[in-house]
């Protein structure tokens, strides 16, 4: 009796043929088709940090492109970047790393 009044609402459900159909086709549709849901909703958080990185990315490379156009305009920037990124030095110098610790 117990589980007659528990499952009470669902057994009607359960004993008409289309409302069976309808729940199997939703089951289907939420675990084992190759669209399901599950795969879906991965797929559009997926896509959401693709688009994050993307714009991130495209940021990235105007600033580089920039770096590069004011490399390629002037000799001083090109020394000055290559002594500070690569620690280069003309013959007559020494070069004095300080770190902070």
């Amino acid at each position: 009796m117990g589980i007659k009044k528990c499952f009470g609402f669902f057994l009607p459900l359960l004993r008409n043929k289309y409302s069976l159909t309808l729940i199997c086709f939703f089951v289907w549709l939420v675990f084992f088709d190759s669209n399901n849901l599950i795969e879906r909703a991965f797929n559009l958080r997926k896509g959401h940090r693709l688009e994050k990185d993307k714009v991130f990315y495209e940021e990235k490379i105007k600033e580089d492109r920039a770096k590069l156009e004011e490399l390629k305009s002037n000799l001083e920037n090109l020394e000055k970047f290559a002594r500070e990124q690569y620690l280069m030095k003309n013959d007559n110098e020494d070069v004095f790393i300080i770190e902070k610790w």
